[in-house]
């Protein structure tokens, strides 16, 4: 199972997301549905370890035992979340940093990924964010192997939400283990998708999309971008609004979509309806991008303790096929 020339992950969310959904079951499901990379959630860990009753660092080195027996690689440990500019002491937010290095050299995982910061009562001063995220990747060359630091923008981040943004502050951290993971459900929502509206898009979306993507292929190193995560986004029926029943007072609409309502690609049966196609055409293909590609996903479903680790595998491979059929002309819409 491949895509075009890219080897194929999958986040541990996208195979179950309730405590009984172990994470040996999750990485064994994943290999036999074809993926030969995995992005472990930190949560993940830490309940195998209170499961089992054993330390995160013993955690860790049976999760990378079982990973080479299956031929995992270890594209990243994640989300390291709302680092840069925290109020908390920096040298408290690198001893944590550090926990996460020594798990991240365990594992033998390539990336820590950390989304750009969203906490609201974080400093927006770029010279403060882009000093702490020179500390954090210089913290993982230190020791050997070193670890490189995938940013990803978000749509309800307080600064750094458009890739544009992410690859001005790549170059002013100008670390060669810093780079920048793009996911086409942050692409969407910043340009495309609105959930407050029956069409579910913002005006002018495609032409903005496709705009966009233009300037990125012709824009972005390829050396810049680590990696590519890929999910769907369900379309609002009710709409979004202060009604409805997701909704939570102070928290982004952006945010909510993502918690809740993001399958896999061109799952249109669970509502999926983002412009995935196209993005992964323009991220991937039309790019020449021949690195690690996986599949992100938070589906309510899957928070379910009924919810089956085979559905998700199952559901996942099934994505990939049809994403693929469309790319190379064997589909023509699924």
């Amino acid at each position: 199972m491949r895509l075009f020339e890219n080897q194929l992950a999958i986040g541990t969310s996208g195979l179950g997301q309730h405590p009984s959904h172990a994470l040996d079951a999750k990485l064994r499901e994943a290999s036999k549905h074809g993926f030969t990379g995995i992005e472990i959630v930190f949560g993940d860990l830490e309940c195998y370890s209170q499961l089992h009753k054993i330390s995160m660092s013993a955690v860790a080195e049976q999760i990378r035992q079982l990973c080479d027996d299956l031929g995992l690689h270890v594209l990243s440990l994640c989300p390291f979340e709302n680092f840069e500019g925290s109020n908390f002491p920096i040298e408290e937010r690198l001893q944590k940093a550090k926990r996460w290095m020594d798990l991240a050299r365990i594992l033998k995982a390539e990336h820590i990924q950390i989304p750009a910061q969203f906490d609201k009562m974080a400093s927006n001063e770029e010279s403060t964010i882009v000093s702490e995220l020179q500390q954090l990747a210089d913290l993982g060359t230190e020791a050997y192997p070193h670890v490189k630091l995938a940013y990803e923008p978000m749509g309800w981040s307080i600064r750094y939400t458009t890739w544009e943004s992410v690859l001005h502050l790549t170059k002013l951290v100008n670390r060669v283990n810093f780079g920048i993971c793009l996911d086409s459900f942050h692409i969407a929502t910043v340009l495309w998708g609105d959930p407050t509206v029956p069409s579910g898009k913002k005006p002018n979306a495609d032409q903005n999309l496709s705009e966009s993507l233009h300037r990125l292929v012709n824009t972005l190193p390829l050396q810049n971008l680590f990696y590519v995560q890929l999910s769907d986004g369900e379309k609002f029926d009710p709409l979004y609004s202060k009604e409805h029943p997701w909704y939570l007072e102070g928290e982004d609409a952006q945010f909510t979509w993502s918690k809740h309502a993001r399958p896999f690609p061109l799952e249109k049966e669970l509502g999926g309806y983002m412009p995935v196609v196209e993005i992964v055409r323009g991220l991937v293909v039309d790019m020449g991008f021949k690195g690690w590609v996986s599949l992100e996903t938070f589906d309510r479903r899957m928070k379910a303790e009924g919810f089956e680790v085979e559905d998700g595998g199952r559901r996942a491979e099934r994505s990939i096929e049809n994403l693929q059929g469309i790319l190379d002309g064997r589909y023509s819409h699924i």
